[in-house]
């Protein structure tokens, strides 16, 4: 028995993947690394307070500190070595006439009520989000009691995903129907969970709505509504009264970047395909921002060191276009993406913008399982693996057997 072994069943027919940069590329990034430049010192640049969105960003010696551990301790190889112990896959499908080769990481279960699951990750992050959470799950599980098949996808244009089409543009709708036909031809067309954060929150719900296969959703993000009117701050809790005054933040100082995403993602995905550095400032700034701790500075650059090597960084902002662009769509609080499928909520103080549990609730018919956390971030699976995977545990016992 094996993790690795896909579902007899699929129609899809996954080939083993393993990640790996040549020799040539990791020596051409070093030496571009080395040359690099640093900005000089400013006033800004020494006072930056990334935590509660009030500060002017990143500060220049933390750069200056995570640029020496990139050059002279970072080894991208060990993290190759890390990746390639989970079982990977590359599929090629075709969709809306496009050829996707759709990179996923896959634990497959050999027990027979396993619930499938697809864990969808958003930006800056990637696969790499749910790598604990599979380590965890290989330690805890065997094949045989693994209670779930859990499907970690690089959702197209990220990672080692292709994709999207540079012909045509590419929706979020797109993503929830490539993620769709990935678990449908893996065997589960009879029904699976859809689990997400960022991005891959927006595609989930998609996926509740558009996708007769997808039976429940859980997220750990849920945000873009104002119900202050039917929900006034005299009904909520010390804890949704504080996550609504870092919303507040995040919707005044917070999310400049995503204006950028969202209007110009041709000029900015061509700056940060220029220079490491530049790259890691810009996302490096969202994983300090956005986590509850600071991760390790290592774990940044894995992060940061995937989508160089991939090239991600313009290839996956195109979904910003449609939470801030010519013509924005939200999708959570808005009536066309009103779950009918049980939901699921972990909510965490550090998100970007924690909405109010009847709030969230007010987003489908059915908020069958919430749980509030004490502490806790944006990345949700990356900063507390062992918790992510108690609460996956817990929704699909709760939630599954009336779901399906």
């Amino acid at each position: 028995m094996s993790f690795a072994d896909v579902p007899s069943r699929a129609t899809l027919k996954p080939k083993p993947f393993k990640a790996h940069v040549s020799d040539e590329e990791l020596n051409d990034f070093k030496q571009l690394l080395k040359l690099s430049k640093i900005g000089p010192k400013t006033y800004e640049n020494q006072v930056a307070d990334v935590k509660d969105y009030r500060g002017f960003g990143l500060t220049r010696d933390w750069l200056v500190k995570a640029k020496q551990e990139w050059e002279t301790s970072y080894d991208w190889r060990k993290t190759e070595d890390r990746i390639n112990k989970q079982p990977n896959f590359t599929v090629r499908f075709d969709d809306d006439g496009f050829t996707y080769d759709l990179h996923f990481m896959a634990l497959f279960s050999e027990k027979a009520d396993a619930v499938p699951l697809l864990v969808s990750h958003g930006w800056p992050g990637s696969f790499l989000e749910f790598l604990s959470v599979f380590e965890v799950l290989s330690e805890k599980y065997t094949p045989d009691t693994l209670p779930f098949h859990v499907v970690a996808p690089s959702l197209p244009g990220y990672g080692y995903s292709n994709g999207p089409s540079i012909d045509k543009d590419f929706t979020v709708e797109g993503i929830a129907r490539v993620s769709n036909t990935l678990m449908c031809g893996l065997g589960f067309e009879d029904g699976y969970v859809a689990q997400g954060g960022d991005v891959g929150s927006f595609s989930c719900r998609v996926m509740g709505v558009n996708h007769k296969e997808c039976k429940a959703v859980h997220l750990n993000m849920c945000f873009g509504m104002d119900k202050s009117k039917e929900f006034p701050p005299d009904t909520l809790s010390p804890e949704e009264l504080k996550g609504l005054g870092r919303a507040q933040n995040f919707g005044e100082l917070g999310n400049a970047y995503a204006r950028e995403h969202g209007t110009r993602p041709a000029t900015i995905g061509l700056v940060l395909s220029a220079s490491p550095i530049s790259l890691l400032a810009w996302i490096g700034e969202k994983f300090l921002q956005w986590s509850d701790q600071d991760p390790p500075t290592a774990e940044i650059l894995d992060s940061v060191t995937l989508y160089w090597f991939t090239e991600s960084f313009p290839r996956s902002i195109y979904p910003y276009r449609q939470f801030i662009g010519a013509a924005p769509t939200v999708f959570h609080p808005e009536p066309q993406w009103h779950l009918k499928v049980p939901l699921g909520v972990s909510w965490n103080p550090a998100e970007l913008a924690p909405m109010p549990k009847s709030w969230i609730a007010s987003t489908c018919d059915d908020l069958a399982w919430f749980r509030m956390h004490q502490d806790g971030g944006h990345f949700a699976a990356m900063e507390q693996p062992r918790k992510f995977v108690e609460d996956m545990e817990d929704f699909v016992k709760e939630v599954w057997p009336k779901a399906k």
